[in-house]
Parts: C-alpha cells; structure tokens; sequence
C-alpha cells in the first residue's frame, strides 16, 4: 500500500481533473467557442500519454469524480421544481416537441450514416446517441452496438449540441425559452443542459425536462427501431 505510486491514489486522478477542468475554464474564457470538456478531456488523454500513466492509475480518482454525476443529475430537478406550473400548463406540447425531437433525431442518423456507408454495426451504435451516455450505452448494449463507440457518439453529440444550438436556434429567429430548452435537451441531453443552464434557469428546467424524456422514449421504442433497422 504504502510503495504504490502516487498515480494509483485517489487524489491523482481527482486532482487532475479538478485541475484541468479550472484551467479549461479559463481558456473558454478566452475562446468562447471552444468547449471546456473537449479542452479538459483532450488534456488529460495528453498528459497521461506523455508521462505514459495508465488509464487504471487514472481511474482510480476518476471513478470519485464520476460518482458526483448522481447528485448532479439528482441537482437538475431544482429548476424543475421552481418553474413546474409553468411546465405542467405546457405538458402536451412539451410530450409531442420531445417524442418528435427524438424520432427525427433517430432517423437523421440512419439517414446520415447509410448515406456515408456506415456498416449495420457502426449505425447500431449510433442509434441512441441523443440520449444522455448511462442510457444511450445500455440501450446499444442490449440491441447489439458496441458500447464504447456509442459513448463517443454521445458525447460528440453532447458537446456539438452544446456548442452551436442556442446560436443556430436564435440565427433562424427562435428566442422562446421552452423552445430552445427543449431542443437542446433532446438533441445534447446533459452536456446540452448544463450549457442552457448558465444561460437561462428557465432554458435548464426545460432541457433537463426533455433529456428525461428522451431517455424513456428512446427506452421504450427502442427494440422497435432496432428492428425495423435490421430487417
């Protein structure tokens, strides 16, 4: 215990995180258009390959940083709250907005990928990109997809989402709160969210709102769409 290298404690991976995640931070500051996550992630993925520390050692903190995204997830449900008469008047809207989000994000990608080719594993894959990763990887696991390349979809998704959305929407005229939060969270799910969430409470609660949505449609007609995929 007292020989292991300082990389298989806790504090390593923990304390680099922290520390990349503060100074991505501030580098957004500087380049607004450049994601704190990719800069955070990419980061990490460099140091641990130029001081060649394996991604186990990493983990080993990382798995405490990653138990933190429960209480988060659980955190969204404060806008909720707060704004949930508003909501609730809004509820038909708010179902049909989502359901409609989510097929046309499904068939977009089919679309797209048989376009360019992709094989029926790749297109499996990419299937439930739009829902947050906990969900979209058990969905393609359960379907047949390959988990960790549904993971990099999802997280692409995630930040292109977050990245260009409340832009885009507001370049083609679109400034209604439930409109933006609600495209966001069906399309970025909770990388999507947390962006809208500095932004506006009410675009969060709305976003949050929608990524849970996503989540269970794309839950229960997923062995559908699989199906009519292959067949």
């Amino acid at each position: 215990m007292g020989n292991e290298p300082f990389s298989q404690l806790p504090i390593f991976g923990m304390a680099l995180t922290i520390i990349m995640y503060a100074l991505s931070l501030w580098a957004n500051r500087k380049f607004p258009r450049v994601h704190p996550l990719l800069l955070c992630s990419a980061g990490i993925i460099l140091l641990l390959i130029m001081f060649q520390v394996p991604y186990e050692h990493y983990a080993v903190g990382g798995e405490w940083i990653k138990f933190l995204l429960g209480p988060a997830t659980v955190a969204l449900a404060v806008p909720l709250y707060k704004h949930w008469k508003l909501i609730r008047a809004n509820s038909l809207p708010i179902v049909i907005a989502v359901l409609a989000g989510s097929l046309t994000g499904v068939g977009a990608t089919v679309l797209l990928l048989r376009g360019l080719g992709g094989s029926e594993a790749v297109i499996l894959s990419a299937l439930p990109r739009i829902a947050t990763t906990p969900i979209s990887v058990a969905i393609s696991t359960r379907q047949g997809g390959i988990a960790e390349l549904t993971a990099v979809f999802t997280v692409l998704t995630g930040l292109l989402g977050s990245m260009v959305s409340t832009t885009f929407l507001q370049r083609l005229g679109i400034r209604s709160d439930m409109a933006i939060g609600l495209a966001t969270g069906t399309a970025a799910h909770g990388i999507g969210t947390a962006k809208v969430l500095k932004d506006s409470e009410l675009q969060g609660a709305y976003s949050s709102l929608a990524m849970g949505l996503t989540g269970i449609w794309l839950s229960l007609i997923s062995p559908v769409l699989y199906a009519l995929l292959v067949s």
